[in-house]
């Protein structure tokens, strides 16, 4: 189950344990209920302050029960948690062992005064790079907080419950069995959306603050870098961002960032943030730019006001806002949403087990995601607008080696079908031919490619037709003084991570000068 060398890991981490750790297995006669025994064994044999017991009676079998002797935490595992899980299997042993969270003191204080009972229920792919943040904000909310309970549910392991509630996309949480949300979340978000008044008085403070010299709007890789050169510089610096991290939270594998041979999108952005951190840098989470107003005068402050009611001022701003995925914007794709159209390959692919699905776009995001589908999925479908794929001939070789994946050309999306709630078709046209087809299927994954996003900004800095994307010149200068920009967001061709690392060093760089010259 673990090598050696994982052993040898899990080993010193449980060396951190202060209290004694019980593990207690629910278990029924399945391949599953036995590799998690296994894994539970192998465990307990790396800490004298871990013991396994195996007479759970939860309704969930398999599940495990993480507590300590005496105490029922709430804190449970219904599937074997390797992969991306298993950090968030480590990190529940350490905290419920003792090992203090490096949350900020003042969030685990609010997590505790939260009222209950707060009942939690989060289904997860352990292929999924998303779900991991939110299985660990829950769980360390119910090691703090005796009236939250909190399991993590391993779709593929639990399918019947899957389908019962048309889960579609991971991780899917449930709160007292309503449904509560989708997709990454954030502890300090998952908190503010329980208690509301703080999220109020988080506004309140920000917009007390004193203005920045720079305040960088967005914490993607430009973000981070133009907030590390602008620190260093020595001026006062702030950097405001719907989630630190952005676009690279939502990238699996990272192989071309140069001296950083491989490692994956959640684990980058944490190293960009910790980075940062070794900076006096003000960083400003949650945060979503709604308005930007320009100085009026050289040498004035620019404001930047956020949806949550927080405004902020600055001598200068560098915009870092990045770019989303793009929709297909055809009928029925908002509608089935999360019920069959989907965004994320390796998050929800394996909810799709044995089905029929299609994927759109013939880029290497697109051709990528249908070779991962393959060996999931029943059958995939491929559909390219143009009459040939775009993606790098070592993909296309792949793509076509494997038995159950068509490729369609000159394929036109016109609707996503659904019934019930759920997709159960798609209707495509032969740009060829003008003939309208149909496609009976389960899923469908988009991926045509991003959108800037800068539509908070139209009419006050210039963007680029038809694209929306800020332009910029050489220096990251914008068309409105004292803002510039960076990164995914602007004209700046080739969206690469080291491209707007580069980026938004460049534009620190130019608001310091900026500012010396003002």
């Amino acid at each position: 189950m673990l090598d050696d060398a994982l052993k040898t890991q899990l080993k010193a981490y449980l060396e951190r344990l202060t209290k004694p750790v019980e593990l207690v297995a629910s278990l029924d006669d399945s391949e599953g209920a036995r590799e998690m025994l296994q894994l539970l064994e192998e465990i307990r044999e790396q800490s004298d302050k871990i013991t396994v017991r195996t007479d759970g009676n939860d309704a969930r079998k398999p599940s495990f029960l993480i507590t300590n002797p005496g105490i029922d935490t709430s804190l449970r595992f219904a599937g074997v948690p390797l992969g991306h899980e298993f950090t968030s299997l480590v990190l529940a042993l350490l905290q419920v062992g003792g090992h203090p969270s490096k949350e900020p003191q003042e969030l685990q204080e609010q997590i505790k005064a939260l009222e209950g009972p707060l009942h939690f229920e989060t289904y997860y792919s352990i292929t999924c790079h998303n779900c991991p943040d939110v299985i660990q904000a829950l769980n360390l909310m119910t090691v703090l907080n005796p009236n939250i309970t909190h399991t993590a549910i391993d779709g593929a392991l639990y399918q019947n419950e899957i389908e019962a509630r048309e889960i579609m996309g991971v991780p899917t949480v449930y709160l007292n069995g309503e449904h509560f949300g989708q997709g990454r979340m954030e502890l300090a978000e998952i908190v503010a959306r329980l208690d509301t008044g703080a999220a109020a008085k988080a506004a309140k403070a920000i917009s007390e603050k004193e203005p920045f010299d720079v305040l960088i709007v967005g914490g993607g890789p430009a973000g981070a870098a133009a907030a590390i050169y602008a620190a260093r510089k020595g001026i006062r610096t702030g950097v405001a961002a719907e989630r630190f991290g952005g676009q690279v939270l939502d990238t699996l594998d990272i192989e071309n960032y140069i001296s950083v041979p491989k490692t994956d999108g959640p684990k980058f952005a944490a190293a960009l943030e910790t980075h940062v951190k070794d900076y006096d840098v003000d960083i400003m989470n949650l945060q979503t730019a709604s308005k930007l107003i320009p100085a009026q005068t050289q040498g004035g402050l620019h404001e930047v006001q956020f949806e949550s009611g927080a405004s902020l001022k600055a001598k200068t701003v560098i915009l870092a806002t990045g770019a989303r995925w793009r929709n297909m914007n055809v009928p029925g794709e908002q509608e089935y949403r999360t019920k069959g159209v989907t965004y994320c390959p390796h998050c929800d692919g394996p909810l799709f087990k044995g089905k029929r699905v299609a994927v759109i776009g013939g880029g290497n995001s697109g051709v990528e995601a249908a070779i991962d589908l393959a060996g999931v999925v029943a059958h995939v479908t491929l559909l390219e607008f143009a009459d040939k794929l775009r993606a790098d001939q070592v993909l296309q070789k792949k793509l076509h080696s494997l038995p159950n994946v068509d490729v369609l050309f000159n394929a036109q999306t016109t609707e996503v079908l659904g019934k019930d709630g759920k997709v159960v078709g798609l209707a495509y046209k032969n740009r060829v031919t003008g003939e309208d087809l149909r496609l009976d299927l389960e899923g469908v994954f988009v991926q045509i490619g991003l959108l800037p996003n800068t539509n908070w900004l139209k009419g006050v800095v210039e963007l680029s037709s038809p694209m929306g994307e800020i332009v910029i010149d050489s220096h990251g200068r914008t068309s409105v003084p004292g803002v510039f920009a960076a990164g995914d967001c602007t004209t700046v061709p080739y969206k690469q991570i080291v491209i707007a690392a580069g980026e938004g060093a460049k534009a620190a760089l130019s608001a310091f000068d900026y500012l010396i010259r003002a």
